[in-house]
């Protein structure tokens, strides 16, 4: 999906597909639950007036129509009656309330569901670049804390909003029928509290933007040295990371605690206002009852719905602090749904890759790096086994990256072909379902050895997955197990040494039969016997792919067809084993250090 959004509302209605209906529902029976709730205050007031006392005041029409039909004197002799009516509109409230409130609740578990879904699958369709740039700890934090805030803001804050909507107008009519002098008093004060919202609304945005900065900081700690743990106990680091982790927590303390100050005085403000409001109302309306113009009903009554106004005026400004959260959360959301997705325009599928792989003139470089490759000109013969050899950036990954097109290549920076087809015009998932890719350091997810291996072909049996294994010289590791293949693996494989990690990681490629197989310094981590057997292993059992393995081991390249010797993003030296040694060059060289000074087995 590779849909823009412009502005937060946008993004907040594609988001509601599926639960708008939930809110509406919730929408109706908040204003049911207001409406109902207004009656009460009216019935009190009426029983004060005209029933316990002699005074005739203004008869609402609700109960005017039992009043004309069997009369007040009934009410005087049957005051349970009364109390029966006040019982009934309760449960009447509280069932709109329980509604409202299961109609909210639910409409916000599928919004909650339909983000993290739709942020999810889109993550996983964002190119390899844009993962380089964005640090995992605060991506994992606006999948979660941010989404948490936009579904508490959505059903805590704004569907409710429209129930204090109802319930500011309903009550100030009501109030205005009952006295207008007294309720224009009160409402002097409602522009007082929205006019204090808005002015801290800006304050509250801004520190909740610098909060929500720093969290992503510390989680981005946490979750680095959670994966990360072993490294950190080998070095005995953990005085310097419980330190660093520190000085990041009390920056974000630091920030919420001002925060908090400025939340505390909102809310205080808020509260001063309204308790003001109260105590004029009591003042004034005590007044107007001594001077006959007010009834002691009406008065009860008054004071109800002032009680009954101050929730809903204190609510706007609560909506108002939330908004300024919330909005930070959908801008963090927008970034990554805004963030373009891998695409294939016009590109084709059923490409027969088992053909000759040609870069011609290949240039690349990352951002705000100097150029990696340099003026590539290479072609791997379908079938054949390719080495490629070089030093510590000198592109040997790049050119593989670029294959596979976790990097995509600029059309100005030449090309890749499969046969006499562009890569670019292939889509990415055929050419990634071809081309099997075996990295240095493989990633294996928290699930059994079997899981593990079956993970790129999720419908091959035991026997598939065991004659993978056998390829890759797993299986004898695997069977020293006590648990054999139902081994359970640690967190990116933890519990797996490095080379038995590079031999899952291995398997779960052989697994696929891949016309393509990039093996990129996938045998570093395994001793020199096994290197050779998994190379005999392949020889002997992988039919007609291609094979290209890269290395800094010699023994591990010189059986094959062709090896490719890179430098500083350029290829310096291409031949056979027996062409390269035989010449002046880098090959030479490092043959020589590790063969002929016995540094390699």
């Amino acid at each position: 999906m590779n849909k823009k959004f412009k502005n937060r509302s946008s993004l907040v209605l594609y988001f509601l597909k599926g639960s708008k209906r939930y809110f509406a529902s919730a929408v109706i029976c908040a204003f049911l639950f207001s409406l109902v709730e207004m009656i009460n205050p009216k019935i009190i007031s009426f029983t004060v007036d005209n029933v316990l006392g002699d005074t005739n005041s203004e008869i609402p029409w609700f109960i005017n129509i039992f009043v004309e039909k069997i009369g007040i004197d009934y009410f005087k002799n049957h005051l349970y009656v009364i109390a029966l009516i006040i019982i009934f509109v309760a449960l009447l409230s509280a069932l709109f309330k329980f509604l409202f409130r299961y109609f909210n609740n639910k409409g916000g578990e599928y919004l909650v569901k339909r983000m993290r879904d739709t942020i999810f699958e889109h993550i996983l369709n964002l190119p390899f670049s844009w993962f380089n740039e964005n640090k995992a700890g605060e991506i994992i934090q606006r999948c979660t804390s941010d989404v948490d805030q936009v579904k508490s803001f959505l059903s805590e804050q704004l569907t409710p909003l429209f129930r204090v909507a109802v319930l500011l107008i309903l009550t100030l009519y009501f109030m205005f029928s009952i006295n207008f002098k007294l309720a224009f008093v009160t409402s002097l004060f409602i522009p007082v509290i929205i006019l204090s919202s808005f002015f801290f609304h800006r304050k509250i945005g801004k520190a909740f933007r610098k909060v929500d900065e720093e969290e992503g900081h510390v989680s981005a700690i946490v979750q680095e040295n959670l994966t990360g743990v072993r490294v950190v106990r080998a070095f005995g680091r953990e005085i310097y990371e419980k330190q660093h982790f520190e000085e990041k927590n009390e920056i974000y303390t630091d920030m919420w605690v001002k925060l908090m100050r400025i939340m505390s005085i909102f809310w205080t403000t808020a509260d001063l206002v309204s308790y003001l409001q109260t105590l004029v109302v009591l003042v004034y309306g005590s007044y107007l009852c001594v001077h006959g113009e007010l009834t002691a009903g009406n008065y009860i009554a008054f004071m109800t719905y002032t009680g009954m106004l101050m929730w809903p005026v204190r609510m706007i400004g609560r909506v108002m602090a939330m908004l300024s959260r919330a909005s930070i959360s959908i801008d963090r959301i927008m970034y990554i749904m805004n963030s373009e997705e891998e695409s294939d325009i016009n590109a084709i599928d059923n490409v027969d890759m088992y053909q000759d792989i040609t870069f011609e003139n290949v240039n690349f470089n990352y951002d705000n790096s100097k150029d990696t490759l340099n003026d590539i000109n290479l072609t791997i013969h379908k079938g054949e086994t390719i080495g490629i050899l070089g030093g510590t950036g000198s592109g040997k990954s790049t050119l593989m990256y670029l294959l596979d097109r976790l990097y995509e290549l600029p059309e100005e920076n030449g090309s890749i072909k499969i046969g006499d087809t562009d890569i670019r015009n292939i889509k990415r998932s055929w050419l990634r379902k071809n081309i099997g890719m075996v990295l240095q350091e493989p990633y294996l997810f928290s699930r059994s050895l079997e899981d593990n291996i079956r993970i790129t072909s999720p419908d091959a049996n035991h026997e598939e997955v065991s004659r993978a294994s056998q390829i890759a010289s797993l299986e004898r590791s695997i069977l020293h197990f006590n648990d054999g293949y139902d081994t359970y693996v640690g967190e990116r494989g933890v519990t797996l040494s490095g080379g038995q990690k590079q031999r899952t990681a291995i398997a779960q490629m052989l697994l696929r039969k891949t016309p393509i197989m990039i093996f990129d310094d996938s045998l570093s981590a395994v001793d020199a016997q096994t290197d050779s057997e998994i190379r005999h292993a392949l020889k002997n059992n992988v039919d007609h792919s291609t094979i290209i393995l890269i290395a800094h081991r010699i023994t591990t390249l010189m059986n094959a067809d062709k090896i490719v010797v890179m430098d500083g993003g350029r290829i310096v030296q291409m031949g056979s084993h027996d062409d390269l040694i035989n010449q002046d060059g880098i090959y030479k060289k490092i043959y020589e250090l590790q063969l002929k000074n016995g540094l390699e087995a």
